[in-house]
């Protein structure tokens, strides 16, 4: 299968621990094609967004089995395939919108100020 750099990066995953992994380890986790390797992710991230990839991990989930009422029709959810990747000191990509993130979590002094309100 022919694959080019578009079709490799399906986009960020973003969760509460995605974010964390992103801030704390400059790590990045991603969705991508079922049948990209570490190689092919390495590359793509490098030439899409111009850093450097130093670790790449690989996660496949399965399909989820769910059973009809009548026992003789099963559905099986579609593959995902994640990639958790380290990049090199120096190096970040904004994926999650952390900018956007910082500034919708309230701050102290505005939540202070909510509950003074309300009392």
């Amino acid at each position: 299968m022919d694959l080019t750099i578009y079709d490799i990066v399906r986009g960020p995953v973003i969760t509460d621990k995605a974010y964390k992994l992103n801030s704390k380890l400059n790590q990045l986790v991603i969705l991508v094609h079922p049948h990209a390797n570490k190689v092919l992710v390495r590359e793509a991230l490098e030439k899409l967004f111009d850093v450097k990839v130093e670790c790449v991990r690989i996660i496949v989930r399965k399909g989820k089995r769910r059973v009809g009422s009548n026992k003789r029709q099963i559905v099986t959810g579609a593959l995902q395939k994640k990639a958790i990747v380290t990049l090199k000191e120096g190096y970040s990509i904004d994926a999650l919108g952390q900018q956007g993130f910082d500034a919708a979590v309230p701050s102290e002094k505005a939540s202070e100020a909510s509950v003074q309100g309300q009392e």
